[in-house]
């Protein structure tokens, strides 16, 4: 969708003000901590972009609140997993030698979104040290929640995600629905039965460039939207759902989105066992 066609598809003015007040009715205000994932197409054509929306964001919590949104980049990988696009085999060594070195401040956001992108930009935001995982964060926690970031803890507890928890965290899902809700991610972990695979990235280690390796949750995103569904079904008190400029919205409390989501996929990962122990044995 072109910007023509956002603009013919919004039917009000929308500016930094108007999407201040749709938070509040959204029952965001100064000191909230929010998880945000955005699609500004949704929302509609916004006087100043981008920028406006972030600002919009940062007034409304105030320094008193934080706002983080992922901001991974995910090409720091190793390229035999790669299938969006996937390279040539030759290639794969190669890219392991050159693949810059992961930089928080340089490291470009990789299918991210244009919201993500402003505030990465803003000179107070601060991004974890993940080299393909990272998050950015605003505000008050951001420091203590970005500062560390294993490796090998991509969104488990260790990672910003896990710090998170436990802070009354709200999820926002603005004109995105449940597959794109990172906060999920720390459920998979958390649930039993969690699979793991060799990955690889480019980072500094002593000043030097250096391509290491890794274990790497196996993850399946794919997943959230029926868990999401079901989570709505059983708690249907727990989704605030209001429009953010056109955007459908909804607003989750993180920690009982997550408490819900370890339950669903332990469940799930059994039902896998047993259909994978029936295929074997037919």
């Amino acid at each position: 969708m072109n910007e023509l066609d956002v603009v013919l598809r919004t039917g009000e003015f929308i500016s930094k003000e108007t999407i201040k007040e749709h938070l509040l009715h959204a029952g965001i205000g100064k000191g909230d901590r929010i998880i945000v994932h955005t699609s500004l197409k949704k929302v509609g054509w916004v006087s100043g972009g981008e920028q406006a929306f972030v600002e919009a964001l940062l007034e409304t919590v105030t320094a008193d609140g934080t706002v983080v949104m992922p901001s991974q980049s995910s090409d720091n990988s190793d390229p035999k997993h790669w299938m969006m696009p996937p390279v040539p085999e030759e290639w794969h060594e190669p890219i392991r030698r050159t693949m810059p070195a992961y930089n928080p401040h340089l490291t470009h956001l990789r299918g991210m979104g244009k919201v993500p992108q402003c505030l990465h930009r803003h000179p107070e935001t601060i991004r974890s040290p993940h080299p393909a995982h990272s998050f950015i964060a605003w505000g008050h926690d951001a420091a203590e929640w970005m500062r560390d970031h294993p490796v090998e803890d991509s969104f488990g507890e260790g990672s910003p995600l896990g710090k998170m928890y436990g802070s009354g965290v709200k999820v926002l899902l603005i004109g995105t629905g449940y597959d794109s809700c990172t906060a999920l991610h720390l459920s998979e972990y958390r649930a039993p039965g969690l699979e793991k695979y060799r990955d690889g990235a480019a980072v500094m280690v002593d000043g030097e460039r250096k391509w290491i390796e890794y274990d790497m949750a196996d993850l399946e995103s794919d997943d959230f939207p029926p868990l999401g569904m079901a989570f709505e079904r059983e708690h249907p008190e727990a989704v605030t759902r209001c429009k953010i400029g056109q955007a459908d919205t909804r607003v989750i409390g993180m920690d009982q989105l997550v408490d819900f989501g370890v339950e669903w996929i332990t469940n799930w990962r059994e039902k896998k066992k047993v259909v994978q122990v029936e295929k074997t044995t037919e």
